[in-house]
């Protein structure tokens, strides 16, 4: 079973943008393994509160500017 777990900013994508990318997501899988794997791949989006994680050292906050608008 293809599994991707992906991890954004929470509110950083709309929500028909994590449709879209699920959607792209599950069709890249088909392109490698065949549209059998279509009715068996698991798409998971994770949204990490801000201040739910760091880079080098950093808490991330992601800026207004950056938010998705729904």
């Amino acid at each position: 079973m293809p599994f991707a777990n992906i991890k954004l900013p929470q509110a950083a994508l709309s929500r028909a943008q994590k449709e879209d990318l699920i959607h792209r997501t599950t069709a890249m899988f088909v392109d490698f393994f065949g549209e059998g794997a279509r009715p068996f791949t698991m798409v998971l989006v994770e949204e990490v509160a801000d201040g739910g994680y760091g880079r080098a050292g950093e808490v991330f906050v992601v800026p207004e500017v950056f938010r998705a608008k729904e």
